[in-house]
């Protein structure tokens, strides 16, 4: 059972996964301000350059459930400490990087770092007290937003006062920040499902089957979603994703257990999760672009990548903010409650986009109060999959729950990059999204996030335990401690 720590201790555990979770998600948005420049920084084409970003995607989606389940069987401090490394590595390799090869190296290196979110979830459910355990995970949790929302600013920042190198060295720096508050501060906690086996063909299924997949949808748009290339990525992934799902039932000691995630509360919750992955990402694609686009358009708003970072940077605040608030709410009206009313704050985010999208100022409040909404959903989710799985599934649930937000985020910039690049209007012999394009996207994320509202509503409700349940639960966690009876 949880043994509650010194609230000093937990404070530092708390702060320590804080920001890992948030340096691991900086890395996400890091070459933002460097698309443009790729190409002649690294002597490469624009499609080559492109990989610069996907790689990271790939990497992070694949490592993240397989991290989650060496925390279950390793330790979690210690697959936080592994995490480190390639972040470190990672970046320094970046750094140092002057052709394409070696810089999609450091960034598949830099999305293992991703693990650290779950991984870091899963752990407060062992160090923290209970009375802090759901302001904590809603904290954690949301570092996943945070860092994309932090990231970008600083990062145009950096790039436009100084080499874009010293955005990579300074990432490896944060990166080893974060391993020594991991070394000192995060207590070795014994591995939850210790002396179970890994499962290596559920790992390498998974990975063909998701690499296909999120590869056939974040480069459908410029290989042609009828290509046999793209359809071709998408019939290995459902042979893949089969084949793997079968061995995973048969398996005894899966790499996740679908039966666990069959339990209607988790799968349901899953399901939202995709939902809010893509209601979150509408807006950080669609208000960047509105922002920069030249205002001689009659809709754009003329801003530099720095100074549009700068107005979008109050709605990642605000999401720290909200996130340990969200928690809060949580103890007291439950997650389900928590999930829903952040996904409607989602929506009238967007609802208020439809008049505010004139204004940098406007653009501003959207981004508050869409992050706001992001803040309670991100922290909601991971309560409501802890509370429904075993003490021994921790990471692995939370890590295929983080996978399922990674899917919603490519899923939805697939969708809008859909839109924007089709709803198009010319003018002076160039071709470019028009404001009802830039409209319909804000629409597509409101819509998605109330559908997401329903799909939360029908989550259904934790079944009291029975004092047997209650009895076999407590020897069951005593025996994951290691004691004998």
């Amino acid at each position: 059972m949880d043994a509650p720590q010194p609230s000093a201790r937990a404070g530092g555990v708390i702060a320590t996964l804080a920001f890992a979770g948030t340096t691991a998600a900086i890395m996400q948005t890091l070459v933002t301000p460097l698309i443009a420049d790729l190409p002649e920084m690294l002597h490469t084409s624009s499609s080559n350059a492109a990989w610069v970003v996907t790689a990271t995607l790939l990497v992070a989606a694949v490592s993240v459930p397989v991290v989650g389940r060496l925390g279950d069987l390793l330790g979690k401090r210690r697959m936080l400490l592994v995490c480190s490394v390639p972040l470190i590595v990672g970046s320094v390799v970046c750094a140092l990087s002057s052709s394409i090869v070696p810089m999609i190296i450091g960034r598949g290196l830099q999305g293992i770092g991703m693990g650290m979110v779950p991984l870091g979830i899963a752990l407060l459910r062992d160090v923290v007290p209970r009375e802090r355990l759901s302001p904590s995970i809603a904290l954690v949790s949301a570092s996943m937003g945070i860092g994309g929302g932090l990231g970008l600013p600083i990062a145009a920042a950096v790039a436009q006062y100084a080499n874009w190198r010293a955005l990579f060295w300074g990432a490896a720096a944060l990166a080893v920040v974060v391993a020594a508050l991991i070394w000192f501060l995060i207590p070795d906690v014994p591995a939850a499902a210790k002396g179970q086996r890994f499962d290596v063909p559920g790992a390498l299924g998974l990975a063909v089957g998701l690499v296909c997949l999120l590869l056939g949808i974040s480069k459908g748009a410029d290989w042609g979603w009828g290509s046999g290339t793209v359809l071709g990525l998408f019939a290995v992934a459902v042979v893949a994703l089969l084949v793997w799902g079968v061995w995973e039932l048969r398996t005894s000691d899966p790499l996740i257990d679908l039966r666990t995630t069959a339990r209607p509360r988790v799968l349901i919750t899953n399901v939202a999760s995709v939902f809010v992955g893509v209601a979150m990402y509408a807006s950080m694609l669609v208000v960047p672009q509105l922002l920069q686009f030249p205002a001689a358009t009659g809709y754009g708003l003329g801003q530099s990548m720095l100074a549009a970072g700068m107005w979008m940077l109050p709605g990642g605040i605000m999401m720290m903010i909200v996130s340990p608030l969200g928690g809060k709410l949580t103890n007291i009206r439950g997650p389900k409650f928590t999930l829903i009313s952040g996904v409607l704050v989602i929506t009238a985010g967007y609802a208020l986009s439809m008049g505010l999208m004139g204004s940098a100022w406007g653009l501003m409040v959207v981004c508050i109060v869409i992050n706001s909404g992001v803040g309670l959903a991100y922290g909601a989710m991971p309560a409501l999959i802890m509370s429904s799985v075993p003490l021994s599934e921790t990471a692995a649930a939370n890590g295929f729950n983080s996978l399922m937000r990674a899917l919603g985020t490519s899923i939805g910039a697939a969708v809008i990059g859909v839109v924007l690049s089709q709803m198009t209007t010319t003018a002076g012999g160039y071709t470019f999204t028009s404001e009802g394009g830039f409209r319909t996207g804000l629409i597509i994320g409101g819509g998605v996030a109330l559908l997401a509202a329903l799909v939360a509503a029908a989550i259904p409700a934790v079944r009291a335990a029975t004092p047997t349940e209650e009895k076999t639960e407590a020897v069951s966690e005593l025996e994951d401690a290691g004691v004998e009876f």
